[in-house]
């Protein structure tokens, strides 16, 4: 096995460091509670026990946007192969449990893989066995919210650097943050490009049951949010005492994800007493859809060049290959 495990602090592969994160969340949650709009960013999903239940709805039969995407990536492996070179970096924006970029290995033949990912436990997990299973591979996996300034090693000479960012995590942004995101990754990625998925705009039944589980494990991520603050935060939410509410909004073409308070409520928060109205509702998640075009008309917005794009027989998902600009 070839794995490095890197902090943000103490290696080659670094960031720059972001605010202490228990600090960060404590501020933002208090942001959420305090006024409208009551909204908080969907990374604080992902501790271990977030990113836990996130692969569980990967697996379930509801949520078609994985085992489309794999099949999209399996299928066109070759092809992708030929659009984005080889035997160079592949670097994965929000690499979770390293699951895609397996289906990619064979074709692309890096030479380095440099995982990014909030949760460090899980990604320390998923770099481990990802480099027992590839012992050529040099796996560098760094710890670090993806959506700040990001360091990585100088490039290998001659050789492509390859962005991965599956899984449509790019409609969880506002369509400036998107923006902003693309625009960094275009910089950083300059000489190679990304792999990019994303989800297509399709009916809304079937975007509703992939947010509605029968399972109930999507509305467990959810209120894992405010457990996590439990966890973390020493706050007192009571789960039980809100709703999970998933929804398309078709005039702005996404899912949006809210907690609804069930009742009128009291929640403590760092010495502050908080209250929460029956109804009141905790934005936590927008999923946006695209379609090919407006997917690439965004790309070259923010400096990419758009290459093919592939996409499964009934179009409810689509993988772009983005070149980025030359040096």
């Amino acid at each position: 096995m070839t794995v490095q495990l890197v902090s943000v602090n103490r290696a080659a592969v670094e960031a720059e460091a972001p605010a202490e994160a228990g600090s960060e969340f404590l501020h933002d949650l208090r942001r959420a509670l305090a006024a409208p709009p009551h909204a908080i960013s969907p990374k604080y999903f992902y501790d271990a026990e977030g990113s836990r239940l996130f692969d569980r709805i990967c697996d379930l039969p509801e949520y078609y946007p994985t085992r489309t995407e794999r099949s999209i990536l399996s299928t066109f492996a070759a092809e992708i192969a030929e659009c984005t070179g080889v035997d160079g970096d592949v670097v994965e924006f929000g690499a979770g449990s390293c699951s895609k970029v397996r289906l990619l290995l064979g074709a692309l033949k890096p030479r380095r893989y440099i995982p990014i990912d909030i949760s460090t436990e899980h990604l320390e997990a998923a770099a481990a066995q990802l480099g027992d299973e590839h012992p050529g591979l040099l796996v560098l996996p760094l710890a670090a919210d993806y959506t700040a300034s990001v360091r990585l090693p100088p490039p290998l000479s001659g050789a492509p650097r390859i962005g991965f960012f599956p899984g449509s995590t790019i409609g969880n942004f506002t369509p400036p943050e998107a923006l902003q995101f693309l625009r960094n990754a275009a910089r950083l990625l300059r000489g190679g490009g990304l792999l990019l998925g994303a989800d297509l705009v399709k009916d809304p039944t079937v975007l509703h049951a992939a947010y509605n589980d029968a399972q109930g494990v999507t509305a467990a991520f959810n209120l894992n949010l405010l457990a996590r603050a439990n966890r973390e935060l020493g706050t007192d939410f009571d789960l039980g005492c809100f709703w999970h509410s998933a929804f398309y909004n078709a005039a702005q073409q996404r899912i949006e994800m809210h907690l609804v308070s069930r009742e009128r409520q009291h929640v403590e928060l760092a010495g502050e007493r908080y209250t929460l109205e029956e109804g009141q509702a905790l934005h936590t998640e927008n999923s946006h859809k695209f379609s090919v075009d407006s997917l690439r008309r965004l790309a070259r917005q923010a400096g990419f060049e758009p290459g093919p794009a592939w996409t499964d027989p009934d179009g409810k998902f689509s993988v772009h290959w983005l070149r980025a600009p030359a040096e």
